[in-house]
């Protein structure tokens, strides 16, 4: 007697991959408790009207992923969680307040899901602590591939590289393409984490004058002409700190200008898979040219320390390989695994889409809050660009921040009062925010 069969199998997944994913599916739900046991391969076979290898790689699948366990002569059984939910406070304690970071995951069902992704991890786990390839394997690859896909972007597997975080990528590309005392233009206000690593480097940056669609063409075109840069470094859709977005006409111009003078791009596309409907990357217009490093860490999560990078050509990213190895040897590989299990079975994007409409949230939150102040911000946002008030400088207002710590719980990152059922600015503001 059949006991269980998977649903949902008409997905346009490979059969077995569609039967591994039902299996999770009903975890979750609470249909496939702990312990149950899965029906023998070939009695499912023949009920699905399938071949039995292809219930043998799903069952195969389900457990590489955590989800079974097999035991010769007695079947397969569904797994319980490996996970402890015990909290660990030191741990949480160790929250850096004075970063950008994207709102985090309430949601029992979504963190249900992330915790199952930890059962794959650890069922591989021994593999996971070997050195591994310096950019991911081909599994970990084709997942950036998709997951760069929801950005327009369909490079070739030679092109792709999984870093370890955006600020590790630029340090590699900044190895490359630039020895010290070389010139890198920017934004006139930039991200502060390129003002570090080019300072590392030996390289000076030189801000381009803008305007509210960002950096000028014109202004751009002299810069290259007077200072014989070596790249540009664009943050272009939610510049942190400006919260600015170049719009796709303002880009293309950029491109153009690029183009005209074979002017390396360092696209800086952390805040990219956030908004709905933000504009293409610059890498779509100057492929040849832009190193495009699509992070993770407001998408999904900084803990992970990924960034997806596609190289301007196959010949740069073995450069870029040749980089990571020595910069920092390979990302971790229990990360990539995690990643590309989220981005394979849709708890990635199902993250993405809660950062998407929080942020949004506590934006509308803190235009109200902030009503009668100057500031610049956008829908998805983590931050806002406060203009302060004539005669009071950064200076000040750090200052008796530090004074008044309790009061220092006026801006940034966003708290709930749940009898109140609003929300409120939280974050303190730490020397060096603006």
């Amino acid at each position: 007697m059949i006991t269980w069969t998977p649903t949902g199998l008409e997905n346009g997944k490979p059969r077995y991959l569609a039967i591994a994913d039902a299996i999770a599916h009903d975890i979750r739900r609470g249909r496939l408790a702990d312990g149950t046991r899965l029906p023998p391969q070939r009695k499912l076979a023949e009920v699905l009207g399938i071949d039995f290898t292809t219930v043998s790689r799903a069952y195969s699948e389900a457990q590489a992923r955590g989800h079974v366990e097999s035991h010769v002569g007695r079947g397969t059984f569904v797994r319980g969680s490996v996970v402890s939910n015990t909290p660990d406070t030191a741990r949480a304690g160790e929250e850096d307040l004075s970063m950008n970071m994207p709102p985090e995951p309430t949601d029992p069902e979504l963190l249900r899901r992330m915790q199952e992704g930890l059962g794959y991890v650890s069922a591989n786990l021994i593999d996971l602590l070997r050195y591994q390839s310096t950019t991911g394997s081909d599994r970990d690859k084709t997942a950036a591939s998709s997951w760069l896909s929801m950005r327009g972007m369909v490079p070739a597997l030679e092109r792709v590289a999984v870093t370890p975080g955006a600020h590790a990528t630029m340090a590699a590309i900044l190895s490359i393409i630039t020895r010290p005392g070389d010139t890198v233009l920017c934004e006139a206000v930039t991200y502060p984490g390129i003002r570090n690593v080019a300072g590392r480097f030996g390289v000076k940056l030189v801000g381009v004058a803008t305007d509210d669609d960002g950096i000028l063409p014109d202004a751009l075109d002299a810069a290259i002409v007077e200072h014989a840069p070596k790249a540009l470094y664009l943050n272009p859709t939610l510049h942190n700190p400006t919260t600015l977005t170049i719009p796709a006409p303002r880009r293309e111009t950029i491109a153009a200008v690029l183009l005209r003078h074979d002017l390396t791009l360092i696209e800086d596309d952390a805040y990219g898979f956030i908004p709905a409907k933000a504009p293409p990357p610059l890498a779509l217009s100057a492929p040849e040219l832009t190193w495009h490093i699509g992070g993770l860490a407001k998408c999904i999560g900084a803990g992970l320390r990924l960034a997806y990078t596609i190289a301007p050509s196959p010949r740069c990213a073995f450069h870029l390989t040749q980089a990571i190895r020595a910069l920092s040897v390979m990302p971790s590989p229990l990360s990539m695994a995690l990643t590309t299990q989220w981005i394979e079975d849709g708890t990635a994007d199902s993250i993405r889409r809660f950062v998407r409409a929080e942020s949004a949230a506590r934006q509308a939150i803190a235009a109200e809050v902030l009503r009668g102040f100057e500031f610049r911000a956008a829908d998805n946002a983590f931050n806002l660009w406060l203009e302060l008030p004539t005669g009071v400088t950064r200076a000040d207002v750090i200052a008796r921040m530090a004074r008044q710590a309790d009061w220092s719980y006026a801006f940034g990152r966003i708290h709930r009062d749940g009898a109140a059922g609003r929300t409120y600015p939280c974050r303190p503001w730490r020397a060096g925010d603006t």
